[in-house]
């Protein structure tokens, strides 16, 4: 007797009745008459099969879906989160949409170096309970039209103002030990030194690093001579291109010492090669088209981010990222913030901003491309509008508004601009003498002031990313920055996409033109190496790479 899994679909649904003996026509009607019972039985069998077949691939279906949801939930739950801002005081105006209704995207990245688990503590090298500090700071800003990405670097070692954050008063110090307050904390200290208003930010740390190049098969990058890095990252890589991944990667990334001058400059400039590498790998190989690696991605990502609140789940990341991988490499460009180097002993890490570092600054709040575009479907960049009164608004009373003006730039703005308040009809301007470290220009205000504020952009054709909400102020107050050193409208002052400053310091590579790129060994150049040429620190001569000890 067969198995009743072998039974066919006609022998589990009974006997057919045989058709009648007798021939011709007649037998063949009493057989066609016979036939049509059978017809529907066997139709109406057909018909339960389709219906439980569907039942069970909708069981199935509706399986696949919970488990799905239940995965992405529970990767939802592995993001780590903390709030975007620090400070309750100041914060920077966001900008006003264009004619599409767009606005621009700015995500601040944040590399950090914390121990906080085993893993990271194996990768960094030590394990002093010492507050975290950014390592790696980028911030990445998608236009408003989605035609072009800028990815601006700060130094780690640069010299700025650090936000007020939970209770601490800010101080003069290196941009790093922002994280010592929190990520929030580095948040707010780029936006009161760039004037940018930033949407997001991501933090990873040294494991994260580590486990994301590994789920997408390692980043190619290249160095123009051996290079070794003993004492800090612990490097080691042959002149030439090779595709690094997991612990080598993170080395990459963090090798400061024997790139370029030795110092963070060149260590940002390795940085940005790796990720226009990443960008380029990512666009040619279709790498977040394909689910396998998705999936690996996103479980190296979650147990490694700390993000802003709406970047809390799967679905936002994953739209981010397909945001930001549309955008052509030729439209991609990274700079490194223009600085001067201070004296020592000063400042312990004597990395300065300049006037230059302002006018980048500029740019990106303005939504200027750093570049000129090669993309088709690009425009011409329009700047940001002057932040005018709100329609419908009663009229403001000039002659009333209190505002002071302040020069953190070159002599004599201060006077020179108060002045042309004045001539507009805002005849309490007034000049304040005090000194202002040098900074963008902002024009804060209370809550309850908008209006007043508004009515003083538009007369100086300020945009929205020079506006702030101060909730200490009482009055309104201009600065004056290092991005308008001259005239008296802000806006003609605008410079044009890809008028990024000659400065030797404005360190500019481009997604779509630096693949073939190799990264200078400290101290910079080689020319070549004699035979048995030794005493460099940070290269070797030998055939095999020497054998570096770990710590």
């Amino acid at each position: 007797m067969p198995h009743p899994d072998e039974i066919s679909v006609d022998e589990a649904a009974g006997p057919v009745a045989a058709p009648p003996a007798d021939g011709g026509r007649a037998a063949a009607r009493k057989a066609g008459a016979g036939d049509r019972p059978d017809r529907r039985r066997k139709a109406g069998r057909k018909k339960r099969i389709l219906k439980y077949t569907a039942i069970t691939a909708g069981v199935a279906l509706v399986g696949v879906i919970g488990g799905g949801y239940l995965y992405v939930r529970h990767l939802n739950s592995d993001i780590k989160s903390d709030p975007l801002h620090a400070d309750p005081g100041v914060h920077v105006a966001a900008p006003k949409p264009n004619a599409a209704g767009q606005t621009p995207l700015n995500i601040l990245m944040i590399g950090s170096d914390t121990r906080d688990t085993t893993a990271d503590r194996d990768l960094g090298g030590s394990d002093d309970n010492s507050l975290p500090h950014a390592d790696v700071e980028m911030l990445i800003h998608l236009s408003a039209d989605r035609t072009n990405i800028s990815v601006l670097s700060i130094p780690r070692d640069t010299t700025v103002q650090i936000a007020n954050c939970d209770g601490h008063q800010g101080t003069r110090a290196i941009i790093t030990d922002s994280l010592n307050y929190g990520p929030g904390c580095t948040v707010d200290t780029w936006e009161k030194l760039t004037g940018i208003d930033i949407n997001d930010y991501m933090m990873i740390d040294f494991s994260g690093v580590v486990n994301m190049t590994n789920a997408v098969g390692g980043v190619p990058v290249c160095t123009k001579e051996n290079v070794q890095d003993p004492g800090g990252s612990h490097l080691e890589l042959a002149a030439g291109t090779h595709t690094i991944k997991g612990e080598q990667a993170l080395e990459w990334l963090r090798t400061r010492h024997a790139f370029g001058d030795g110092t963070d400059i060149g260590r940002t400039e390795a940085q940005h090669l790796y990720l226009n590498s990443l960008i380029r790998k990512f666009q040619s190989a279709g790498t977040l088209s394909d689910p396998f690696t998705l999936n690996r991605l996103a479980q190296a990502a979650v147990g490694s981010l700390t993000v802003s609140p709406s970047l809390k789940s799967i679905t936002a990341l994953s739209s981010l990222a397909l945001q930001l991988i549309k955008v052509p490499a030729a439209n991609v460009t990274t700079v490194t913030m223009p600085f001067v180097y201070g004296a020592y002993p000063t400042d312990a890490r004597p990395v300065l901003t300049d006037a230059d570092s302002y006018k980048v600054f500029q740019m990106i709040a303005n939504d200027i491309p750093l570049s000129t575009l090669k993309s088709t479907k690009t425009t011409k960049s329009t700047p940001a509008p002057a932040a005018g009164t709100t329609p419908g608004a009663a009229p403001v009373n000039k002659a009333t508004v209190a505002v002071s003006v302040e020069n953190a730039t070159t002599d004599g703005r201060g006077e020179q601009i108060t002045q042309a308040l004045q001539s507009k009809g805002f005849t309490d301007a007034q000049r304040d003498t005090a000194y202002v470290a040098p900074q963008a220009t902002e024009l804060s205000y209370p809550a309850a002031d908008k209006a007043q504020a508004q009515a003083v952009a538009s007369a100086l054709g300020l945009g929205p990313a020079q506006l702030s909400v101060s909730a200490s102020a009482d009055h309104l107050v201009l600065v004056i920055g290092t991005d308008w050193t001259s005239g008296t409208d802000f806006a003609s002052t605008l410079p044009k996409a890809g008028a990024l400053p000659s400065a030797a310091s404005a360190l500019a590579q481009n997604a779509g033109t630096d693949s073939s790129q190799c990264m200078a060994v400290n101290p910079t150049p080689y020319n070549s190496f004699a035979p048995g040429q030794s005493g460099y620190e940070y290269s070797w001569t030998s055939s095999t790479p020497p054998d570096v000890p770990q710590p």
